[in-house]
């Protein structure tokens, strides 16, 4: 069932995009009186599921559903129409319109993609505003016992400051600046440390596994869950929930702290005292031979955090007019942090293509459960990251036809009809040379 919810959300969220896409390159191409054979989601080879023709135009879905196309008379694409071309050219065909128009043309989808994405930021700023806990309100620093953020150096109670000398905003975005990072700075009993983030830092993160929590977590609170059943302390005065507040009479405030007073005072009977509801209680327990006191650990939400005095989270509400400039800078963020990954992926030494994925790891991404808050940050952020890789200039996508029409515009000259085939060609092969990669590694992943 979880599946089945993951893929509804994928396919509505892809469906939408590549429609909305498509539209970006049909409503100019309408406007420029050029004329449109197909408008297709999904592709059609040799059949259709559905296909009605209105007007000059057959609208369709296809069977593959590795994307959509609007195919446009007289214009070199995917269909490789190329018996069309040794026609002559038509008023109505996309090769005899003027440079501009068919630039705008071949933009409007990459346009309508950027336009979605800072759209939907917007809405959602404006209708959830935004809840994080800010790296700066980590008073006491860290909490380290994943071996990656100790092979970065990092100690408990370190507290970061900046990664390439950006300051840190969210906490839990930590992981995608080191991931975007080349240095980070922290302060460690009031001394500023620098310090180098591997080159090969996103494969060692890939190697933890997707069953791996956060590199680094805040400090936490020692609450205790339940007593175990082999516990010395099993008839104990110890309560579900009780937040051990001091051991032998030494405060500790966090449950790293409980370590090291527990090892002083192993195998002997002691006395913690416990915050429960507004009372402190004072129980005296035994601690086995290698210090531990024999419970399971509790956890609370941020929200029972930030009521014992532990974090104050931001919870900031926006105005529809102070949404906009914050989905602005959302979609900028979401646009440069893409860029940054996009390049350590083309860096074999950083092994991040190892973490290229395909359709089943975009579809991972959606929830178990409908959550129209992450279906639209996650359709968000994936139109960005559509808009962004048709801007490329690679042949078959809309960037390489741009590069194209500028060159033409610059030059005054138009690339013949069979390099436009060639190069349509060769750009089609790298797509699908990628796709197969980055599903490929999808599959690998699923049989490890």
């Amino acid at each position: 069932m979880e599946i089945l919810i993951k893929a509804s959300q994928f396919i509505l969220s892809l469906s939408l995009l590549i429609v909305l896409h498509e539209l970006g390159h049909f409503i100019p191409a309408k406007l420029f009186k050029t004329r449109v054979e197909k408008f297709y989601l999904f592709f059609d080879y040799k059949f259709s599921i559905f296909k009605k023709k209105i007007g000059d135009t057959v609208y369709g879905i296809g069977w593959i559903p590795l994307g959509g196309y609007v195919k446009i008379s007289g214009m070199i694409d995917e269909s490789m129409d190329t018996e069309q071309m040794k026609l002559p050219p038509q008023p109505w065909e996309f090769r005899s319109k003027p440079a501009w128009q068919r630039l705008i043309i071949m933009l409007g989808g990459v346009f309508v993609n950027f336009i979605l994405g800072i759209f939907i930021y917007i809405m959602l700023m404006w209708s959830y505003g935004e809840e994080y806990l800010p790296n700066e309100n980590v008073k006491d620093g860290v909490w380290v016992q994943d071996s990656l953020a100790m092979n970065l150096g990092i100690q408990t109670g370190d507290k970061i400051l900046t990664v390439d000398g950006q300051k840190i905003k969210k906490f839990y975005g930590l992981s995608l600046e080191f991931i975007n990072g080349n240095n980070f700075q922290v302060e460690r009993n009031g001394e500023v440390i620098d310090k180098e983030i591997p080159t090969d830092f996103i494969s060692q993160l890939m190697e933890r596994g997707k069953e791996a929590g956060p590199v680094l977590l805040p400090r936490i609170p020692f609450v205790i869950a339940s007593v175990s059943e082999d516990s010395p302390n099993l008839n104990s005065d110890l309560k579900t929930k009780d937040i051990v507040v001091a051991i032998n009479g030494n405060a500790i405030k966090y449950l790293d702290e409980a370590e090291a007073e527990f090892n002083k005072v192993k195998n002997q009977d002691v006395k913690i005292s416990v915050k429960r509801g507004n009372e402190i209680i004072e129980i005296p327990v035994k601690i086995t031979e290698d210090g531990k006191l024999g419970v399971a650990l509790g956890q609370l939400n941020h929200k029972d955090l930030e009521k014992l005095g532990y974090y104050d989270l931001a919870d900031i509400k926006y105005s529809f007019s102070e949404a906009i400039p914050a989905g602005w800078n959302k979609s900028w963020k979401t646009l440069t942090d893409y860029v940054k990954q996009l390049k350590k992926i083309f860096n074999p030494s950083t092994g991040a293509y190892k973490g290229l994925g395909g359709f089943i790891s975009i579809g991972s991404i959606f929830p178990n459960e409908w959550s129209a808050e992450s279906f639209w940050n996650i359709t968000a952020f994936l139109s960005i990251m559509l808009g962004f890789m048709n801007l490329l200039p690679i042949p078959a996508l809309d960037g390489g036809h741009v590069v194209f029409t500028l060159w033409e515009m610059i030059t005054g000259k138009k690339p013949g009809d069979k390099f436009l085939e060639y190069a349509q060609v060769i750009g089609f092969m790298l797509l699908i040379a990628l796709l197969l990669f980055a599903n490929g590694n999808d599959v690998f992943r699923l049989f490890q």
